[in-house]
């Protein structure tokens, strides 16, 4: 799984608004298709970070980070291929468990696939 890196990456994703949502974390998904300028489409998966100071402060901000990405590669399978995603931290999910964000993530990165598969 590749990192999105640009703000214009970041801004094709969560342009198109569509999104799923769990407690603590809100995934925002391209497919390659849904655009027309290519975007962050390329030949495999993407994942983009974003947690807010609404979060906490930089020590908070890094852990959630560090779990989002463990568990983005743990579930990454679980993602149609050549999709793009945001996942956007919630305040919340500085208080969360890893086993909650965990379930969380595997439902919405179910939930992805299913609706992309329509």
């Amino acid at each position: 799984m590749e990192r999105l890196r640009s703000h214009r990456d970041f801004v094709a994703v969560l342009r198109r608004r569509r999104k799923v949502s769990g407690d603590d974390v809100v995934v925002h998904y391209l497919m390659p298709d849904d655009t027309d300028d290519g975007g962050a489409g390329g030949a495999s998966r993407h994942v983009g970070l974003a947690v807010s100071k609404a979060v906490g402060n930089a020590v908070v901000r890094n852990t959630v980070k560090r779990r989002f990405r463990v568990l983005a590669q743990r579930y990454e399978d679980e993602l149609p291929e050549r999709c793009s995603v945001v996942l956007r931290a919630k305040p919340s999910a500085a208080h969360a468990s890893f086993a909650s964000l965990d379930a969380q993530m595997a439902q919405l990165f179910r939930a992805v696939r299913r609706k992309t598969a329509r």
